[in-house]
């Protein structure tokens, strides 16, 4: 994406401090944006729980004040994984809240103050479509912030495109997958943040003006490997 520029562009970042969230940030950085970060843990952006309705509309409040308009959108904080054995009332609402509601809130906040050909860009994940036992909100909140990418885009149509990426393994926070998880994918390795930012900026940028409401799984092909016991070295034990 080095041919692409954002110079000037405001772009917002939730869950921005680490992980593909800090990838995407200085890859913006990087390419001349003015990038507005907000993620509960504590550093130089603004600090704030997402999960909370006036901090949101203070944050939202913050950006148009600081820059008056908003060119692009990333909702990526991370809602909780918890499942159906441990999850209380609580949990679940909150995983719901952090990966479906702000993301809606910060739109319709930001919608008349979004530039001509504006993006957003949702972080979803590839568990919009598989899922593990004991990860129903976090699947939930995927698959809820998928649906709400191509619902937006309905709404937004014209305006601004709307459209999410789905993360399979991500090494974040040095991180390190065995030899066995690497070879599970096609390509031969686990995905790192900056696979992820790459799409974002690209889908940011007007070479993607052809496409709104998808939803773009990065995964290096493991959602499409057959499975089978006894195939590839692969053993289920029962």
């Amino acid at each position: 994406m080095s041919d692409v520029t954002f110079k000037n562009k405001v772009v917002v970042i939730t869950g921005g401090a680490h992980g593909i969230g800090q990838a995407t940030a200085k890859a913006f950085e990087k390419a001349g944006a003015k990038v507005e970060i907000i993620d509960i843990v504590q550093g130089d952006y603004f600090v704030g729980d997402i999960s909370q309705k006036e901090t949101l509309e203070t944050f939202a409040d913050y950006v148009i004040k600081k820059h008056g308009h908003v060119d692009i959108l990333v909702n990526n904080a991370l809602p909780m994984m918890v499942g159906l054995d441990q999850a209380s009332f609580e949990d679940f609402q909150n995983a719901l809240t952090v990966g479906v509601t702000a993301p809606f809130y910060l739109s319709q906040l930001f919608n008349k103050h979004f530039t001509q050909g504006a993006s957003i860009i949702n972080v979803s994940s590839s568990r919009y479509a598989q899922s593990q036992a004991q990860t129903e909100s976090y699947s939930a909140a995927k698959g809820g912030l998928t649906a709400l990418t191509h619902a937006l885009a309905m709404s937004f149509a014209g305006r601004v495109r709307v459209n999410a990426v789905a993360p399979g393994w991500i090494e974040t926070n040095g991180e390190r997958h065995s030899d066995a998880d690497r070879h599970q994918h096609p390509v031969g390795r686990v995905g790192v943040p900056e696979d992820i930012a790459n799409m974002i900026l690209y889908l940011a940028s007007e070479k993607a003006a052809f496409i709104t409401g998808q939803t773009i799984t990065i995964d290096g092909g493991m959602s499409k490997k057959m499975i089978y016991h006894e195939d590839e070295g692969w053993h289920f034990g029962f």
